[in-house]
């Protein structure tokens, strides 16, 4: 059986990274240049590795799938980034930013990567600072702080209602300059399709360029992907359209163990879902809890008149309101972690309390902030945010409360990787939400932005020449060669054999029907029975695949349908992945919630003698059971306890 080797430090939690990278082999500036590294990726992750491993001297080749690198998902990022500063010296610490996270993960991340994060995290702040990023200030100049979900303290930087976009157009220009250069070589329009395996190691890939079918080879003494989450195998999610688990099932099926994939983050505040039609949806960020209340009214027969058109919100009466999170969570209230608050208005729509025709909404109110504030202080917060509300609900949210549930955001499973961010195939690193190792179960509001960041810009830059020392006088390989020729015949193969079904159905019907699959069965609630049933439906959905597809146009051309047939494939083995991890997963764990396992107060059950370890799936061929190991998740200085947010 394989062995799970993590290599994390030895001493005490708070010297792991600092002994490390006193210990760490390096590789000298004259010899960096003769090594390449492969990027897969361009978002905060992607951008802020590929710059800095550039600057470092190495020969960098990036792979971006949208036609700019500022086009990336990360873009979308609205609310903020997480840093210890304690700028507001209201308690924070570095310890207490680890201990938040993990407590916010529910005691199922891997101790010494959560502490490493928030030990770099006020590095990040520097360098964005440096870079330009217009960060929010105070009156005085000094940078702004608020609060976020599952912490008492504020801590999350922001630029508005848009971080992510600044922070993206920071890490793009420190990109754009070493393409100048030509450390770094930029190829936009290109989806990688797999990952080239030789000798045990990653040294390349197999890229499909997007604008003419064409397939082209790249070779690398390194591999890193950088490539998000895998949240659009339920269709409906906040992800862009182009997000995908692809290159993490490349990697899952050369060798590299795919960890945790039944962690999928619920995002609390979603714009609900207004019909068939729709192709994704809009997150509003969680920094609007802030100031925002979450109510229903306390009056069914209330709730069944909104919904019927008969009531407004605001002819319920501040008694008839149900403040729910703070009267479950008083606390936290409004700011408790995203997995708790989204089971919370679960319930209370289950429960027949919802607000809109469907009766999946609840309200998030800032009626008691204008009055408190003034409204021209609201629209210097979150301006951005109710203008973007408002022109997709036609609702202005000044006057009348937003409605919000919870939809699917961030996956916190992700391919396995070591201390260092490597996979079990050597060679090949996974960087930012493409890896599982720093959120548990559960990823805490403005934490997912400085993981990219701490990953890109000050842990692989260190951890990959602990690799690369070695290989100095390994020379740059030929594509020429058996595994590039195996690889891209595998490729070609598939997209030859998806372009021959020419059925009756499209993609996008297919993706719909697995997107209902892994919500009614994979969502917010699970049971023995509904995943049992999720890997009979995806199986069966597979094969219907693969008579029924139709895909227009040629495979040589610009074809987006090929594009989509191909990353479906993937959705489907990743849906039916999470299900046989929940499956296995007797407990329930921040985003993973079995009903079967909870306190008589609907809260999560933990089984921490049974379940305190990082599943690890390792595929064995196409058709065959992966076999799955353990990680066990040793903490050498965390006591674990049931998550408390009441008091």
């Amino acid at each position: 059986m394989a062995t799970i080797d993590s290599k994390i430090p030895k001493g005490p939690l708070a010297e792991k990274w600092t002994r490390y990278k006193n210990t760490q082999k390096l590789v000298n500036p004259a010899n960096k240049r003769r090594l390449d590294i492969i990027v897969i990726g361009t978002g905060l992750a992607g951008a802020s590795a590929a710059a800095t491993l550039g600057e470092l001297g190495f020969n960098v080749i990036n792979f971006c799938m949208q036609d700019s690198p500022r086009r990336a998902h990360s873009i979308a990022a609205q609310g903020g980034i997480n840093a210890a500063k304690n700028y507001q010296n209201d308690g924070d610490s570095i310890y207490r930013l680890y201990y938040d996270t993990i407590k916010g993960g529910d005691y199922r991340a891997r101790e010494a990567n959560v502490y490493r994060l928030a030990e770099v995290s006020n590095n990040i702040i520097d360098q964005c600072v440096a870079q330009g990023v217009p960060f929010a200030r105070e009156y005085g100049g000094t940078l702004a702080n608020r609060s976020f979900g599952g912490a008492q303290v504020s801590r999350t930087f922001y630029a508005k209602g848009q971080t992510g976009q600044q922070l993206l157009l920071g890490a793009y220009s420190a990109l754009s300059r070493q393409i100048a250069k030509g450390t770094v070589k930029e190829y936009n329009r290109r989806e990688v399709l797999d990952i080239v395996i030789i000798d045990g190691r990653a040294r390349g890939v197999i890229v499909r360029n997007m604008l003419n079918g064409k397939i082209e080879r790249y070779a690398a003494h390194a591999v890193v992907m950088a490539t998000g989450g895998y949240g659009n195998a339920y269709f409906l999610s906040t992800n862009a359209m182009h997000s995908n688990g692809s290159v993490a099932m490349q990697a899952y099926r050369k060798g590299a163990y795919f960890a945790n994939p039944c962690y999928a983050q619920i995002h609390p505040t979603c714009i609900p879902v207004h019909g068939d039609y729709q192709s994704k949806l809009t997150l509003m960020s969680e920094s609007l809890r802030n100031d925002g209340r979450i109510w229903v009214p306390k009056k069914k027969e209330d709730a069944e008149a909104i919904r019927a058109g008969k009531l407004k919100p605001t002819d319920i009466k501040e008694e008839d309101r149900d403040y729910y999170l703070e009267r479950r969570y008083p606390a936290f209230g409004n700011l408790v972690p995203r997995d708790v608050a989204s089971r919370a208005a679960k319930e209370r729509c289950d429960a027949g309390f919802g607000v809109a025709p469907s009766g999946l909404a609840v309200y998030l109110d800032f009626s008691e902030a204008i009055n408190r504030l003034g409204r021209k202080a609201i629209e210097a917060k979150y301006g951005n945010l109710f203008q973007m509300y408002e022109k997709i609900e036609n609702e202005n949210p000044y006057e009348t409360p937003m409605k919000i549930y919870p939809a699917i955001h961030y996956t916190m499973g992700g391919i396995w990787v070591d201390y260092e961010l490597q996979t079990s195939v050597p060679g090949l690193f996974a960087i930012g939400e493409a890896n599982f190792s720093d959120h548990g179960a559960n990823r805490l509001g403005a934490s997912a932005l400085m993981q990219g960041l701490a990953d890109g810009y000050f842990v692989l830059p260190y951890t990959i020449q602990n690799y690369l020392s070695d290989q100095i006088q390994v020379p740059r390989f030929s594509t020429d060669c058996a595994e590039f020729d195996e690889a891209e015949k595998a490729v070609e193969d598939k997209i030859k054999k998806i372009m021959a079904v020419q059925g009756d159905k499209t993609v996008d019907d297919l993706h719909k029907e697995l997107g209902h699959i892994m919500w009614e069965y994979v969502g917010m609630a699970r049971t023995k029975e509904s995943l049992t049933l999720a890997i009979e439906k995806i199986k069966a959905l597979r094969e219907d695949f693969w008579k029924h597809v139709y895909v227009p146009g040629k495979a040589e051309d610009l074809n987006i349908e090929l594009g989509k047939a191909l990353r479906l494939i993937d959705f489907f083995d990743i849906g039916e992945l999470m299900a046989r991890d929940g499956l296995n997963r007797n407990e329930s764990c921040g985003g993973h919630f079995r009903t079967e396992f909870q306190t008589e107060e609907g809260e999560a059950l933990r089984q921490d003698e049974e379940y305190s370890y990082v599943s690890c799936w390792h595929y064995k061929g196409e058709g065959v059971e992966p076999e799955m190991l353990k990680e066990p998740l040793d903490y050498e200085e965390t006591e674990r306890k049931t998550r408390n947010y009441k008091n």
